[in-house]
């Protein structure tokens, strides 16, 4: 086969289980897509549950049989298969996946629970050829992959020298998943500080009923994440007066600037019953509102900020300093914005507005330069952080907490 260089390679998942009906059409895309760019220039990986079963104390390979022959029908057929279980894979299991499935031995990939961290997984997968297998089906010339970097991540998540509790305060709390991408972004933090972050899970209504005395007193920083809706608000205005007051770390994001903007007016400028409109049309004190432009739209989508804007930041802002420029690309998805009528208020009592788009008709980022650290953003710093790249200003609030840990 012949070498090949300078490739772009796009990697798709299509989730669901084999079969159902709301997934097939992205299949046959797939399918298509082989036929289009060539059979040579496309890698398939099924993934699959290999389920043991207790009272027999064996691995059962139907379920895989049954969903590579349903790939088989609509014109898929697996280069690998990586197969999930609770139990190591024996030679006898493999061998029948291999054969009844038609791939090559080599090619099912045993892929175990992983305690610790997931990120785990990448190296486990390359400890059995998984990357030279695809790129060898590929025909693609790769020099060996360097995870000195990635095994020092791991290390530092499995092995941490510190450990330190975040307060996290939300109204999704009960979903485990509905702010993975600041946990995810917390532990890698916390792996670029030698920390282990132990997350707090704070309901807002929870702080609404018993106060935040009782939920933050022994975190040594509290992160308020984006939402909608005005269920818990109040908590979550509690929760970042606590931090103020208390010197204890603060990171706001999205929402959670927001909430910064309301509580600093209500409690520090003394602008009573000040709110946003999102949740109080009525407030004498609009301090989070819609634009001027907006108010005359109707539909909702129409007046929301999406996408990737630019950032521009104060000089020698912790903001700025964090990220090493004054410029920056972040991701939006929220509809109110901080109404700067009360800029010289804020100021005059210790808040800063240090981020704006580039006209400075937008506010990005706010910060409270005497305090350990108090940094709210209105776009999502969590969609850009990676295991070994952690985000900035996640990485400078968790040093912050580190620092300032009780």
């Amino acid at each position: 086969m012949a070498e090949k260089s300078d490739v772009d390679v796009i990697i798709t998942e299509i989730g669901g289980t084999t079969g159902d009906i709301e997934g097939l059409p992205f299949l046959e895309a797939l399918r298509q897509f082989k036929d289009e760019v060539g059979h040579e220039n496309v890698a398939f990986m099924h993934a699959t549950l290999i389920p043991y079963i207790k009272a027999a104390e064996e691995l059962k390979t139907k379920p895989t049989q049954q969903s590579v022959a349903k790939l088989r029908e609509i014109g898929i057929t697996p280069d690998v298969i990586i197969c999930r279980s609770e139990y190591p894979l024996d030679n006898d299991v493999r061998r029948k996946i291999s054969m009844f499935c038609n791939v090559r031995p080599e090619a099912v990939i045993a892929f175990l629970d992983i305690k610790g961290t997931i990120y785990k997984a990448p190296l486990k997968l390359h400890d059995q050829q998984l990357d030279n297998i695809i790129c060898e089906r590929l025909g693609l010339d790769t020099p060996e992959p360097d995870l000195i970097e990635w095994r020092n991540m791991v290390d530092r998540i499995v092995n941490p020298s510190h450990h330190i509790k975040i307060g996290v305060v939300g109204k999704y709390i009960d979903h485990q998943d509905a702010y993975k991408s600041i946990y995810e972004s917390l532990t890698h933090a916390g792996a670029a500080n030698d920390t282990h972050v132990d997350i707090v899970r704070i309901d807002s209504s929870n702080i609404e009923e018993d106060g935040a005395e009782k939920y933050l007193s022994e975190v040594s920083g509290i992160l308020i994440p984006g939402g909608f809706g005005d269920r818990g608000i109040e908590g979550k205005i509690a929760a970042a007066r606590y931090a103020r007051e208390n010197n204890i770390p603060y990171f706001g994001i999205c929402l959670g600037m927001q909430i910064a903007t309301i509580e600093f007016a209500r409690n520090a400028c003394g602008l009573e019953h000040a709110h946003s409109t999102e949740f109080d049309e009525g407030t004498p004190h609009p301090v989070i509102c819609l634009l001027e432009d907006q108010k005359e739209i109707n539909n909702k989508g129409g007046t929301m900020r999406l996408g990737t804007w630019e950032t521009k930041m104060t000089a020698g802002s912790r903001s700025a300093a964090l990220y090493g420029r004054q410029s920056v690309n972040e991701r939006h998805r929220h509809r109110y914005e901080l109404n700067q009528n009360y800029l010289t208020l804020y100021n005059e009592k210790g808040l800063q507005l240090v981020g704006t788009s580039p006209d400075g008709t937008l506010g990005e980022i706010i910060e409270i330069p005497d305090h350990p650290f108090y940094v709210a953003v209105q776009f999502h710093p969590e969609f850009q952080s990676k295991p070994t790249a952690p985000h900035p200003l996640f990485k400078g609030f968790i040093a912050a907490a580190l620092e300032n840990r009780r």
